[in-house]
């Protein structure tokens, strides 16, 4: 793929820093991925200590590799690295080891870092050709065919099949891995590829959304994009020019909230950038709305793993051309999520249900923004380790639902499963909007008859209506709203910064904070102010004032 020439002024920051990178990893050793670290997984369900080696070895291979290929001239580092990560005893993470994690197995087990090392491996040597030196470029080629392309012929995997970002991913790296190295085994595995590209569309609903959210879907969708470039530069056919592949390349224009944030539903950030240049393919190939970029341009870092899928077509695809702007409010029925924006403040709120991938205990859960800030929020993603992805899921604040804005009803909080779901009764865009879900499947609470939650969003305001049909006379429920600010409880009325809650009778408001880990491993402090009232069948209605 060429660069090209001149580069966009938008692309300054990024080649400089990987100019920056390259420099640092000339000059200093690349870390070891020792067994040591790998059996921490085992031992302790410690993901990070592996993992931030790992990744920073990626990081030095893509920054080595872009400036190679930017100034087209040979690097006897790059050379030594790529040796260095053919000797690597496996490609994978801990985390996606086999069954019994048999020494002999990892390194023909082909998990989402397998394949992408093995397309960024396969690209190297095809776009640097005789900058390479022969010996690594044909070792690269071996390992490449022998712990990915050779058992994913071999082989039925399971995420073959799957709904969610791994088809996408080790199906599409795969593909490029193979159709970079004109791979004899390009005829058996497209179909594969293309089968498995299917299943990861199928996991999105017909309007588009990632239930998976924005960071999965930068991760998914990306690569999915990826590949069908890839095949179309190939053999002609577009895998883009489909209905629904629109829509899903519409999802974060649809639920941007400006200024680079998103509601951080699902495992994800509510603050971040999407691949600068996916976003601008999307936009030349497909013309949907995209978020706007950064002021001053894509980074290097935008990608805490520093794949070199996203970079490298950053750096090929990035144009600085004008994008269209999203729409000021957007609603995905499928999903159940709504989105408004207006100046300096938005609001998002969600349906769905209780067994989506990285899915949260959070059915009517909503975010608001105002002073372009986040005032009530979304934890996101925690650290992930072992528990996290086993039984003790829903015991983690971050996916647990009394740590969602949304009430416990007699005590009970949501449940989990795909019958837990949010039915949309009524949206209503324009100013007011408004949503209404009825989420009485949410809970198992036998004293429930029926509860919908209604927002109605204008600036300035966001009115957030229970309405509750019990048996038996009054129920205990517990109002929960969330945030990173603390709150200050006065009376009769709850503030975090600009946005100010009435808090009605005969509610009683109480803060209480918590410290957790976040999805890079560090500690922070969040809070939540939980409503307490003993109230009969009727309609409870919290406003929140913006300014």
């Amino acid at each position: 793929m060429p660069t090209p020439s001149p580069l966009p002024a938008v692309l300054e920051r990024f080649v400089r820093e990987v100019r920056v990178e390259a420099v640092r990893a000339r000059e200093t050793e690349a870390p070891a991925l020792t067994l040591s670290l790998w059996r921490r997984f085992a031992e302790s369900g410690d993901r990070l200590a592996y993992e931030a080696v790992y990744f920073e070895r990626r990081r030095r291979l893509t920054a080595l590799l872009l400036a190679a290929h930017l100034d087209d001239r040979p690097d006897p580092a790059l050379d030594a690295l790529l040796g260095s990560v053919c000797d690597e005893h496996t490609w994978i993470l801990p985390a996606h080891a086999p069954d019994g994690d048999d020494p002999a197995d990892r390194d023909r087990h082909v998990d989402l870092f397998a394949a992408e090392t093995a397309h960024t491996l396969a690209e190297a040597v095809t776009l640097l050709g005789d900058r390479i030196a022969p010996a690594i470029s044909a070792r690269v080629r071996d390992e490449v065919d022998r712990r990915v392309l050779a058992p994913v012929q071999e082989r039925r995997w399971w995420w073959e099949t799957c709904a969610h970002n791994w088809a996408a991913v080790c199906a599409g790296a795969a593909g490029m891995a193979a159709l970079a190295l004109d791979s004899d085994r390009l005829p058996a595995l497209l179909p594969r590829v293309e089968a498995a590209l299917a299943s990861y569309r199928s996991g999105a609903a017909p309007d588009g959304a990632c239930l998976e959210g924005p960071d999965y879907w930068a991760y998914g969708f990306g690569y999915f994009v990826y590949f069908a470039e890839a095949l179309r530069a190939r053999t002609g056919r577009d895998l883009l020019d489909d209905p629904h592949v629109r829509a899903m390349a519409a999802y974060p224009a649809a639920i941007d909230l400006g200024g680079g944030h998103r509601p951080a539903f699902a495992d994800a950030n509510g603050h971040g950038t999407y691949p600068a240049g996916l976003l601008d393919r999307l936009a030349v190939r497909l013309d949907v709305p995209v978020p706007a970029r950064p002021g001053d341009g894509p980074s290097f870092h935008d990608d805490p793993c520093y794949r070199w899928a996203h970079l490298s077509r950053t750096l090929w695809w990035t144009t600085g051309a004008a994008r269209r702007p999203p729409a000021p409010q957007a609603f995905l029925p499928h999903a159940g999520i709504v989105a408004a924006r207006a100046a300096g403040s938005a609001f998002a709120a969600k349906g769905g249900h209780n067994d989506e991938p990285h899915n949260h205990l959070d059915l009517g859960h909503f975010v608001l923004y105002a002073g372009g800030e986040p005032i009530l929020d979304d934890l996101g993603a925690p650290e992930y380790t072992r528990d996290y992805f086993g039984p003790l899921r829903y015991r983690t604040p971050q996916a647990a639902a009394d740590w969602h804005s949304v009430p416990l009803i007699d005590g009970a909080a949501q449940l989990p499963g795909r019958e837990r779901a949010a039915r949309v009764v009524a949206h209503v865009p324009g100013d007011p909007l408004l949503l209404a879900l009825d989420l009485t499947a949410a809970y198992g609470t036998p004293r429930l008859v029926r509860f919908v939650r209604t927002f109605t969003w204008r600036p300035g305001r966001l009115d957030v209506a229970d309405a509750f049909a019990f048996h038996g006379g009054e129920c205990r429920v517990e109002e929960v709203f969330v945030s990173r600010r603390r709150p200050v409880v006065g009376r009769g009325t709850v503030s975090w910064g600009p946005v100010t809650l009435r808090v009605p009778e005969p509610w009683r408001a109480s803060p209480e904070e918590l410290e957790v880990r976040g999805h890079d491993g560090r500690p922070e402090t969040v809070h939540r102010v939980r409503l307490t009232a003993s109230i009969p069948s009727g309609t409870c209605v919290f406003t929140f004032r913006l300014p």
